[in-house]
């Protein structure tokens, strides 16, 4: 591998690079801040001005949500957010929190919202001289042989203080006597031994025991001491003490080791013969209650056998004092140390802590956003306490690691829609590098909240109604309806009518108005087909978000016709405007001779324009007789002399609607010689061209009228047809052949669907089928086997 000038690699430049990057960013967002506070203060004691530490204003910690997160489950303290300080939560009692520890260190965690910090703080707690050393047993008793040289060193049962520093056992003393003197063992964190030493020979004859008063005192001020009294029984002679085979022991022992597992067996023989060389083992005596309930020895074989189970995170190693003694009278003992190390294994999960959690994020966050803070713990040590995080699923967002051993930041990797998910069932895996490995989950449920990014949508576009002519002012007509795939204020959609266009003028003629809640459109006029048969408008919906979207639709309206128009006579008609008129006709006419054509016009189109004539009033039917169609009036046979000389004839004329309008018209024939008609036939022939010609100017008048305002219907029909499709060859047919009765003729599509509002005539190929009112009239359909018949009844509309 290259190396620079420096003797540093490239590699090895890359990673101090990024671990200065990382201790830079990481200093950013957290702090380390210690305080110092003595155990057993009162609750509510101040630790510290941790707003002013953080330099932060005191009014900023309410709004920025401070809170105290400790690592275990008992709180100890919490931050006042009006003032700033740290107080004492709780009573703390060192001895239960740290045990026997040199230093006790509580860490907790401030955090910060909006933006998310996190600062480190640590507490020691300062011990306080609050016990006093205790023996476990106030009197024991010791045998020594008469015959023990001076120099024989016996450990006694230690005191116990469960203050620490110098608060802890710092010397033992003796009562004054003439045999003994005592000796002080340092064991380091398993504190002083005290020693029985013997000064000079024991006379067992001279005296049996001696009484001694052991005391054990603590380095406060004032110091707290404790007694324990020893009775020593001098025995007989039994001068061989116990001797181990090795001078150390020393063990390795797996954690979680099964019951009964042998540890090591020590060895230790006896020079003595008989009862004083047999070897009995036996725990030492300052082996404390937890090695105890851990271990034990069998007192024939001197193995170290497992009887509890085996932690190493509570403990990584033990020393354990075993005592070899004979038989004899006068017990001789002989003690060895044994040092049992607890091999780690991978036993413990890590732990995973949601420090701080974002309770939503809106979906238009930017990349790199943080969502969380995840804390994770794992027991072991080395490897095995090393943890990675990871999501087990594809998630729109990632861990980044901190600075600081196992802490996790959940940050944004990709672009959120809440319209495609609004929330993220997260499931966060810590797994260790153990051999095995182990891990654990732990899932959080991430919000995605809404911002105004989509406009409303139409359901239908456009939209085509038919509307009756004569509908109620303010009554609804249709509706038009729109949604927004985004929610709350942001979904909320109102509708508007936009005001501007070519058709302004006719919707300000119809007055329409539209709901802004519903969609509903309602016409505060009434329709009429006769002079408006189509127009479109738009309407706009727009959201409430800020800022507001919007979409707009196009409306297409096609006006159906109503019956609403009666029959108008245009021949005959009197001087006075009656539809009256006298007819003169030769006697000597022969059967089928035209009388007269009685004309008629009705502005309404299909059924309700189509008109019928028939014979309301007749002075003799044998004689006349009227084309229910066309109107046209004709002689049923020849005259006699005994027919009288004057016929009148009232004629009805009425529509098709369903109901009927009607006008009538009265035609008086007058028989006249053949001589009188011909004279009069020249007199009238003048007046009666005149009168032919008013008619029929009006009549042009009229038909050019029906004729414009129906080319006009095609021309917008098309129009809006062209903007929507291109299939328009079939969609406005020619009209029907007209015969003299005045009607209209329409053909349009809605959809697919294609429908003809017919006249009085049906053009050829066309028939009477029944439905309703028996007047439908069906135009053939060659890709069609059968014939669907508009709802609305008042009119022909055929599907074609």
């Amino acid at each position: 591998m290259k190396q620079n000038g420096f003797g540093i690699s490239r590699a090895q430049w890359r990673w101090i690079a990024f671990i200065v990057s990382m201790i830079f960013l990481w200093s950013r967002a957290s702090a380390q801040i210690r305080y110092s506070i003595a155990e057993e203060v009162k609750e509510g004691t101040v630790v510290g001005n941790i707003a002013k530490d953080l330099g932060l204003e005191k009014n900023s910690l309410k709004e920025r949500g401070c809170r105290i997160v400790e690592g275990s489950t008992e709180s100890f303290f919490h931050i006042n957010q009006n003032d700033g300080m740290l107080y004492v939560e709780r009573l703390i009692d060192r001895e239960k929190v740290c045990e026997r520890s040199s230093m006790c260190l509580i860490n907790i965690k401030a955090v910060l919202e909006n933006p998310l910090e996190i600062h480190y703080v640590t507490v020691e707690v300062l011990d306080v001289n609050d016990h006093s050393p205790s023996f476990s047993v106030k009197e024991s008793r010791l045998e020594i042989s008469e015959s023990a040289l001076p120099g024989l060193r016996l450990q006694l049962q230690a005191a116990h203080d469960a203050d620490v520093g110098q608060f802890s056992i710092q010397e033992y003393k003796l009562s004054p006597n003439d045999h003994f003197r005592l000796e002080v063992k340092d064991r380091g964190k398993d504190g002083k031994i005290p020693v029985l030493v013997l000064l000079k020979t024991l006379d067992r004859e001279t005296k049996k025991s001696h009484a001694l008063l052991l005391t054990a005192a603590d380095g406060g001020k004032p110091s707290k001491s404790g007694t324990t009294e020893i009775t020593v029984n001098v025995l007989d002679v039994n001068d061989n003490m116990p001797v181990f085979s090795d001078d150390t022991y020393s063990v390795h022992l797996e954690e979680n080791a099964p019951v009964g597992t042998t540890v090591i067996k020590v060895n230790a023989t006896d020079s003595d013969e008989g009862s004083n060389g047999e070897i009995t083992y036996s725990l030492g005596n300052n082996v404390n209650s937890r090695i105890r309930e851990l271990f034990r020895v069998d007192s024939s074989t001197g193995e170290i056998i497992v009887q509890g189970p085996i932690d190493f995170e509570l403990e990584d190693s033990y020393e354990i004092d075993i005592q070899a003694s004979d038989n004899g009278p006068a017990p001789l003992r002989t003690e060895k140390n044994v040092l049992v190390n607890i091999i780690d294994l991978n036993d413990n999960t890590p732990q995973i802590e949601v420090t701080s959690f974002s309770k939503a994020i809106p979906e238009d966050a930017r990349l790199g956003t943080t969502v969380a803070l995840i804390s994770v713990t794992d027991k072991d040590s080395g490897l095995n306490g090393k943890v990675i995080c990871s999501f087990n699923q594809e998630v729109p967002f990632t861990l980044s690691p901190s600075t600081q051993d196992n802490m996790y930041s959940i940050v944004t990797k990709s672009p959120l829609d809440r319209e495609k998910k609004p929330i993220y069932d997260v499931t966060i895996v810590a797994k260790d590098a153990g051999v095995p490995s182990l891990s654990s989950e732990k899932s959080i449920s991430i919000v995605i909240s809404d911002v105004n990014d989509n406009s409303p949508e139409f359901s239908t576009s456009p939209y085509t109604y038919y509307v009756t002519e004569n509908n109620s002012p303010g009554e609804s007509l249709f509706s038009v309806t729109a949604s927004d795939r985004d929610e709350g204020d942001n979904a909320r959609v109102s509708y508007n009518i936009l005001r501007d266009g070519k058709d302004n003028i006719k919707l300000h003629s119809f007055n329409l108005n539209i709901n802004s809640e519903n969609g509903q459109i309602s016409a505060l006029k009434s329709f009429d087909f006769e002079a408006v048969k189509t127009f479109q408008f738009q309407v706009v919906a727009s959201d409430s978000g800020s800022p507001s979207l919007s979409s707009n639709v196009t409306v297409n309206v096609f006006i159906l016709d109503q019956n609403d128009n009666a029959p108008v006579i245009l021949y005959p008609v009197s001087s006075n405007g009656s539809a009256e008129g006298v007819e003169e006709i030769p006697r000597n006419v022969n059967a089928g001779h035209l009388v007269t054509k009685v004309r008629a016009y009705d502005a309404d189109i299909g059924y309700n324009g189509w008109l019928l004539f028939s014979l309301q009033e007749l002075t003799d039917h044998s004689l006349f007789g009227l084309d229910r169609y066309t109107g046209q009036i004709r002689t049923l046979r020849s005259f006699t002399e005994t027919d009288e000389a004057q016929h009148k004839l009232v004629i009805l004329v009425k529509d098709n609607g369903n109901v009927s309008l009607s006008a009538t018209a009265t035609v008086l024939v007058k028989v006249v010689e053949p001589k009188e008609a011909f004279a009069a036939s020249d007199v009238k022939s003048s007046a009666k061209h005149d009168e032919d010609n008013d008619v029929t100017f009006y009549l042009m008048i009229t038909l050019g009228s029906v004729s414009v305002l129906f080319l006009i219907s095609i021309i917008v029909l098309i129009a809006m047809q062209c903007s929507k499709s291109t299939d328009y060859t079939s969609k406005y047919p020619q009209e029907p052949n007209y015969d003299g009765t005045l009607c209209h003729s329409i053909q349009y599509r809605s959809g697919d669907k294609r429908y003809m509002l017919v006249g009085p005539r049906m053009s050829i190929g066309s028939t009477i089928v029944p439905g309703s009112h028996a007047n439908t009239l069906v135009h053939p359909d060659r890709r069609r086997t059968s014939e669907e018949v508009s709802k609305y009844p008042s009119l022909l509309c055929v599907k074609v």
